[in-house]
Protein backbone atom coordinates (compact mmCIF):
# COMPACT_ATOMS: atom_id res chain seq x y z
CA UNK A 1 0.00 0.00 0.00
CA UNK A 2 1.67 3.40 -1.03
CA UNK A 3 0.66 5.36 2.46
CA UNK A 4 2.78 8.46 1.50
CA UNK A 5 -0.05 8.58 -1.51
CA UNK A 6 -2.76 8.35 0.66
CA UNK A 7 -1.34 10.68 2.86
CA UNK A 8 -1.87 13.58 -0.19
CA UNK A 9 -5.10 12.81 -0.81
CA UNK A 10 -8.75 15.05 0.63
CA UNK A 11 -9.40 12.04 2.71
CA UNK A 12 -6.23 11.62 4.74
CA UNK A 13 -4.96 15.17 4.74
CA UNK A 14 -3.23 16.17 7.43
CA UNK A 15 -2.86 12.30 8.65
CA UNK A 16 0.83 10.70 9.20
CA UNK A 17 1.63 7.43 7.18
CA UNK A 18 1.91 5.33 10.25
CA UNK A 19 -1.16 6.61 11.50
CA UNK A 20 -2.80 5.79 8.12
CA UNK A 21 -1.44 2.26 8.36
CA UNK A 22 -3.24 2.13 11.43
CA UNK A 23 -6.34 3.47 10.27
CA UNK A 24 -6.82 1.26 7.93
CA UNK A 25 -6.64 -1.87 9.59
CA UNK A 26 -9.41 -0.35 12.29
CA UNK A 27 -11.82 0.40 8.81
CA UNK A 28 -10.96 -3.22 7.55
CA UNK A 29 -9.81 -1.71 4.61
CA UNK A 30 -9.62 -3.75 1.28
CA UNK A 31 -8.34 -3.31 -2.10
CA UNK A 32 -9.29 -4.12 -5.88
CA UNK A 33 -8.55 -4.07 -9.06
CA UNK A 34 -11.07 -3.57 -12.60
CA UNK A 35 -11.06 -2.98 -15.74
CA UNK A 36 -12.21 0.34 -18.38
CA UNK A 37 -15.77 -0.49 -18.50
CA UNK A 38 -16.05 -2.96 -15.64
CA UNK A 39 -19.41 -1.80 -13.00
CA UNK A 40 -17.84 -1.72 -9.76
CA UNK A 41 -21.02 -1.19 -7.97
CA UNK A 42 -24.54 -2.09 -9.77
CA UNK A 43 -27.87 0.42 -9.17
CA UNK A 44 -30.13 -1.58 -6.89
CA UNK A 45 -27.98 -3.23 -4.28
CA UNK A 46 -26.70 -1.45 -1.08
CA UNK A 47 -23.46 -0.71 0.31
CA UNK A 48 -21.41 -0.13 3.53
CA UNK A 49 -18.22 0.62 2.35
CA UNK A 50 -16.62 4.12 0.46
CA UNK A 51 -14.67 3.63 -2.34
CA UNK A 52 -11.22 5.31 -2.75
CA UNK A 53 -9.78 5.62 -6.29
CA UNK A 54 -6.23 5.11 -6.01
CA UNK A 55 -5.32 4.52 -9.83
CA UNK A 56 -7.47 5.43 -12.82
CA UNK A 57 -10.75 7.15 -12.54
CA UNK A 58 -14.85 5.80 -12.27
CA UNK A 59 -17.89 7.42 -13.48
CA UNK A 60 -20.89 7.50 -11.86
CA UNK A 61 -23.82 6.67 -14.83
CA UNK A 62 -27.32 6.61 -13.99
CA UNK A 63 -28.98 3.96 -16.83
CA UNK A 64 -32.72 4.57 -18.05
CA UNK A 65 -35.85 2.22 -18.61
CA UNK A 66 -35.38 2.75 -22.07
CA UNK A 67 -31.85 2.00 -22.41
CA UNK A 68 -30.25 5.60 -22.49
CA UNK A 69 -27.65 6.59 -19.52
CA UNK A 70 -26.42 9.74 -18.26
CA UNK A 71 -23.04 10.51 -16.39
CA UNK A 72 -23.57 12.01 -13.30
CA UNK A 73 -20.59 12.18 -12.26
CA UNK A 74 -16.69 11.94 -12.65
CA UNK A 75 -14.49 10.55 -9.57
CA UNK A 76 -10.74 10.97 -10.05
CA UNK A 77 -7.56 9.43 -8.23
CA UNK A 78 -7.39 9.86 -5.15
CA UNK A 79 -11.36 10.84 -4.49
CA UNK A 80 -13.43 8.94 -2.94
CA UNK A 81 -17.53 7.93 -3.78
CA UNK A 82 -20.31 5.84 -2.49
CA UNK A 83 -19.71 7.88 1.24
CA UNK A 84 -23.86 9.01 1.37
CA UNK A 85 -25.07 5.73 0.85
CA UNK A 86 -22.78 4.06 3.15
CA UNK A 87 -24.03 5.84 5.51
CA UNK A 88 -27.54 4.89 4.67
CA UNK A 89 -27.74 1.19 5.57
CA UNK A 90 -30.40 -0.31 3.78
CA UNK A 91 -30.81 2.83 0.68
CA UNK A 92 -30.28 0.61 -2.70
CA UNK A 93 -28.03 2.79 -5.10
CA UNK A 94 -29.84 4.67 -8.32
CA UNK A 95 -26.89 4.75 -10.27
CA UNK A 96 -23.76 2.28 -11.18
CA UNK A 97 -19.90 3.34 -10.20
CA UNK A 98 -18.19 1.86 -13.50
CA UNK A 99 -14.60 2.23 -13.85
CA UNK A 100 -13.55 4.65 -16.86
CA UNK A 101 -10.11 3.09 -17.12
CA UNK A 102 -8.33 0.16 -15.29
CA UNK A 103 -8.38 1.37 -11.95
CA UNK A 104 -7.48 -0.01 -8.10
CA UNK A 105 -9.87 0.85 -5.18
CA UNK A 106 -9.54 0.52 -1.75
CA UNK A 107 -13.04 0.17 0.01
CA UNK A 108 -13.44 1.35 3.72
CA UNK A 109 -15.89 0.61 6.11
CA UNK A 110 -17.83 3.60 7.00
CA UNK A 111 -19.28 2.51 10.28
CA UNK A 112 -15.96 1.78 11.58
CA UNK A 113 -14.65 4.92 10.01
CA UNK A 114 -17.44 7.44 11.94
CA UNK A 115 -17.24 5.27 15.29
CA UNK A 116 -14.24 6.33 17.20
CA UNK A 117 -12.15 3.63 18.99
CA UNK A 118 -12.02 3.62 22.91
CA UNK A 119 -8.83 5.68 22.70
CA UNK A 120 -10.05 8.36 21.16
CA UNK A 121 -7.24 9.17 18.54
CA UNK A 122 -6.83 12.48 17.11
CA UNK A 123 -6.03 11.43 13.62
CA UNK A 124 -9.07 9.34 13.72
CA UNK A 125 -11.02 12.50 14.36
CA UNK A 126 -9.05 14.48 11.94
CA UNK A 127 -10.46 11.50 9.29
CA UNK A 128 -14.04 12.35 10.17
CA UNK A 129 -13.69 15.90 9.69
CA UNK A 130 -11.96 15.35 6.41
CA UNK A 131 -15.06 13.29 5.23
CA UNK A 132 -17.52 16.07 6.48
CA UNK A 133 -15.73 18.46 4.23
CA UNK A 134 -15.43 16.54 0.95
CA UNK A 135 -19.25 15.70 1.47
CA UNK A 136 -19.71 19.65 1.62
CA UNK A 137 -17.68 19.85 -1.72
CA UNK A 138 -19.30 17.82 -3.45
CA UNK A 139 -22.56 19.51 -2.42
CA UNK A 140 -21.04 22.39 -4.11
CA UNK A 141 -20.20 20.59 -7.04
CA UNK A 142 -23.53 19.47 -7.77
CA UNK A 143 -24.67 22.78 -7.52
CA UNK A 144 -22.46 23.66 -10.07
CA UNK A 145 -23.82 21.03 -12.26
CA UNK A 146 -27.27 22.36 -12.24
CA UNK A 147 -26.07 25.78 -12.85
CA UNK A 148 -24.26 24.36 -16.38
CA UNK A 149 -27.74 22.44 -16.89
CA UNK A 150 -29.83 25.57 -16.47
CA UNK A 151 -28.96 27.68 -19.75
CA UNK A 152 -31.93 27.13 -22.70
CA UNK A 153 -29.47 26.85 -25.20
CA UNK A 154 -26.83 24.27 -25.96
CA UNK A 155 -24.22 27.02 -26.21
CA UNK A 156 -25.48 28.73 -23.04
CA UNK A 157 -24.78 24.95 -21.51
CA UNK A 158 -21.29 24.55 -23.05
CA UNK A 159 -20.03 27.80 -22.04
CA UNK A 160 -21.04 27.53 -18.63
CA UNK A 161 -19.13 24.66 -18.24
CA UNK A 162 -16.10 25.44 -20.26
CA UNK A 163 -15.88 28.83 -18.21
CA UNK A 164 -16.01 27.17 -15.18
CA UNK A 165 -12.91 24.47 -16.08
CA UNK A 166 -11.07 27.29 -17.15
CA UNK A 167 -11.38 29.19 -13.88
CA UNK A 168 -11.19 26.03 -11.61
CA UNK A 169 -7.54 25.05 -14.22
CA UNK A 170 -6.85 28.61 -13.74
CA UNK A 171 -6.10 28.79 -17.67
CA UNK A 172 -7.66 29.61 -20.66
CA UNK A 173 -6.28 26.83 -22.35
CA UNK A 174 -7.30 23.22 -20.35
CA UNK A 175 -8.46 19.78 -20.45
CA UNK A 176 -11.48 18.22 -19.07
CA UNK A 177 -11.83 14.73 -17.59
CA UNK A 178 -14.67 14.02 -20.26
CA UNK A 179 -14.38 12.65 -24.24
CA UNK A 180 -17.73 13.77 -25.91
CA UNK A 181 -20.40 11.40 -25.54
CA UNK A 182 -19.21 11.85 -21.68
CA UNK A 183 -19.60 15.41 -21.97
CA UNK A 184 -22.91 15.27 -23.93
CA UNK A 185 -24.28 12.81 -21.23
CA UNK A 186 -23.21 15.16 -17.73
CA UNK A 187 -24.84 18.22 -19.77
CA UNK A 188 -27.96 16.18 -21.01
CA UNK A 189 -27.78 16.75 -24.26
CA UNK A 190 -27.70 15.29 -27.74
CA UNK A 191 -24.06 14.12 -29.03
CA UNK A 192 -24.67 14.88 -32.74
CA UNK A 193 -25.77 18.34 -31.60
CA UNK A 194 -23.07 19.13 -28.91
CA UNK A 195 -20.16 18.30 -31.64
CA UNK A 196 -21.99 20.46 -34.06
CA UNK A 197 -22.93 23.70 -31.64
CA UNK A 198 -18.88 23.09 -30.62
CA UNK A 199 -17.86 23.39 -33.91
CA UNK A 200 -19.76 26.42 -34.71
CA UNK A 201 -18.24 27.59 -31.48
CA UNK A 202 -15.27 27.23 -33.30
CA UNK A 203 -16.07 29.04 -36.11
CA UNK A 204 -17.62 31.93 -34.38
CA UNK A 205 -13.99 32.63 -32.53
CA UNK A 206 -15.10 31.15 -29.42
CA UNK A 207 -12.99 28.24 -28.70
CA UNK A 208 -10.23 26.14 -30.12
CA UNK A 209 -10.99 22.28 -29.29
CA UNK A 210 -9.38 19.02 -29.96
CA UNK A 211 -10.84 15.50 -28.38
CA UNK A 212 -11.12 16.74 -24.78
CA UNK A 213 -8.22 19.69 -24.93
CA UNK A 214 -10.25 23.33 -24.99
CA UNK A 215 -8.91 27.32 -25.61
CA UNK A 216 -11.22 29.55 -24.85
CA UNK A 217 -10.59 32.63 -27.04
CA UNK A 218 -13.59 35.42 -26.32
CA UNK A 219 -14.23 36.08 -22.75
CA UNK A 220 -17.09 38.26 -23.88
CA UNK A 221 -19.07 35.22 -25.62
CA UNK A 222 -22.55 34.82 -25.00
Amino acid sequence: MNYFFLSNTPLFHGITEREIEQLLTCLHAREQEYRKDETILRAGNTVHEIGLVLTGSVNIVVNFYWGSSQIFGHVEKGRIFAENYAALPGKELICDVVAADDCRILFLDLARLLTTCQKGCPFHQRLIHNLLGISAQKSLNLSSRMLHTAPRTLRGKLLSYLSEQSMVQKNSHFTIPFNRQQLADYLGVDRSAMSNELGKMQRDGLILCRKNEFTLCDRTAS
